[in-house]
C-alpha cells in the first residue's frame, strides 16, 4: 500500500514538474525572455523592413529598430521568419516573443494581443502593371479582376471590407512578396499591398518598374506597432521605455530617414 501510495505522489510530483517546465506560467514572460537572454521576433522578408541585402544579411528599418531596442534591454535579437497568417498561434505558443515586422494595428485582435507605441503609418494601396493602370480608377472598375494578397494580413482585411473588391478572384499568397510577383507576372490583375512596401518594391528604379500604386485608390488608412503576448504588460513597457528613449535621441528619426520612411514616421 505504501508503495503504491509514494508511485502515486511521484506521478502527482512529476506532472507538477511538466507544467512548471512548460506552462505559460511558469516565469513571467518578461522573466522567460530574460533567463534566456533572447528576444524571438517573428518576421516576413518585407523590404524596408525586414530583407535581406545584396550580401545575403538581413537587414532593414525594423531589423535595425530591434537591434537598438534589444541593445537597451539586455537581450540579444533572434529573428525568425514565419508564415504570416500564423503569426498569433507562433506567439501564444512561446515560439516567437514578438511580431514585429510591419504589424498593423487591428482594433478587434486588442483582446488577443498587447500593441507596443504606434511608430509608423500606413494604409492599404493597390498595384498592377503599370500598362494596365489606367483601367482602374475606383474599387467599382476592379470588378471581376484577380487580386493577390498576403494571407492574414491587412491587405486582406481591406479586401473583405470592400463589396467589390471581395467577390474578385482572391489569391492568397504566404507573403507580400509573393503578390507582388503574382502581379509582375501577369497571373493576378491587381495585388493590395502596404504602401510603405510599396513605395520601396514598385516603380523605377526597382525589379518592379513595369507595376505602380494606383493612386486614385485608398483602402484603409493604419498604423504600425510590436505585437506581444496580451499578459505580458512587462515586456511592453520596457520596449514601450526603449522606443521613448530611441525617439527622443533620434536614433528612430534617422532610422526613418535612411530607409525612406520619413514621410511615414509617427514619433516625429
Amino acid at each position: 500500500m505504501k508503495k503504491k501510495i509514494i508511485s502515486i505522489l511521484m506521478c502527482a510530483a512529476m506532472a507538477l514538474g511538466l507544467c512548471s517546465c512548460g506552462g505559460k506560467n511558469a516565469d513571467s514572460d518578461w522573466e522567460y525572455i530574460e533567463n534566456k537572454g533572447t528576444l524571438v521576433v517573428g518576421i516576413t522578408y518585407y523590404e524596408p523592413m525586414n530583407y535581406l541585402d545584396e550580401n545575403g544579411e538581413l537587414t532593414g528599418f525594423e531589423t535595425e529598430f530591434t537591434k537598438a531596442v534589444c541593445e537597451k534591454l539586455g537581450v540579444t535579437p533572434e529573428f525568425q521568419v514565419i508564415e504570416w497568417s500564423k503569426k498569433e498561434v507562433e506567439l501564444q505558443s512561446r515560439t516567437i516573443d514578438a511580431i514585429w515586422n510591419g504589424m498593423t494595428v487591428i482594433e478587434e485582435k486588442r483582446d488577443q494581443l498587447a500593441f507596443s507605441t504606434r511608430y509608423i503609418k500606413n494604409k492599404q494601396v493597390v498595384i498592377t502593371k503599370a500598362e494596365n493602370a489606367d483601367k482602374y480608377t475606383d474599387t467599382a472598375s476592379m470588378a471581376g479582376t484577380s487580386i493577390a494578397f498576403e494571407g492574414g494580413s491587412a491587405g486582406e482585411t481591406a479586401i473583405t471590407a470592400d463589396e467589390t473588391l471581395k467577390n474578385c478572384k482572391l489569391i492568397n499568397c504566404e507573403a507580400q512578396k509573393d503578390a507582388l510577383m503574382e502581379v509582375k507576372a501577369g497571373t493576378a490583375d491587381l495585388g493590395v499591398i502596404d504602401y510603405v512596401m510599396a513605395l520601396a518594391s514598385v516603380g523605377e528604379g526597382t525589379d518592379y518598374s513595369d507595376v505602380k500604386i494606383i493612386e486614385s485608390v485608398e483602402l484603409t488608412p493604419e498604423e504600425y506597432a510590436i505585437g506581444l503576448r496580451l499578459e505580458d504588460t512587462e515586456t511592453l513597457a520596457k520596449i514601450n521605455g526603449a522606443i521613448d528613449e530611441l525617439a527622443k535621441d533620434g536614433t528612430l528619426g534617422a532610422l526613418a530617414e535612411k530607409y525612406g520612411l520619413s514621410d511615414v514616421y509617427a514619433l516625429g
